[in-house]
């Protein structure tokens, strides 16, 4: 898959990425959850870039574990 077929797999809204948020509110998706004491369940959210480098690493994991890789399941993985 190309980078913009993986990115389609996302649902994107206007957010803070976790790694960049000195860029402000960008399009982001859901790459994971905290769960701070006192506020519940927090979304955390990620820039374009981040979504392609965290499939990345997804990628060489299973590849170098022998495992499944499917793209799109970010959020789903780290929750």
């Amino acid at each position: 898959m190309d980078r913009q077929q993986i990115l389609d797999l996302y649902a994107w809204a206007p957010g803070i990425c976790f790694r960049h948020p000195s860029k402000g509110t960008v399009q982001t998706a859901v790459v994971g959850a905290i769960h701070p004491p006192a506020d519940g369940e927090v979304e955390v959210r990620g820039c374009e870039d981040c979504v392609i480098a965290i499939e990345d690493m997804r990628r060489e994991e299973a590849a170098r574990t022998g495992g499944r890789y499917e793209p799109g399941r970010i959020g789903e993985a780290a929750g």
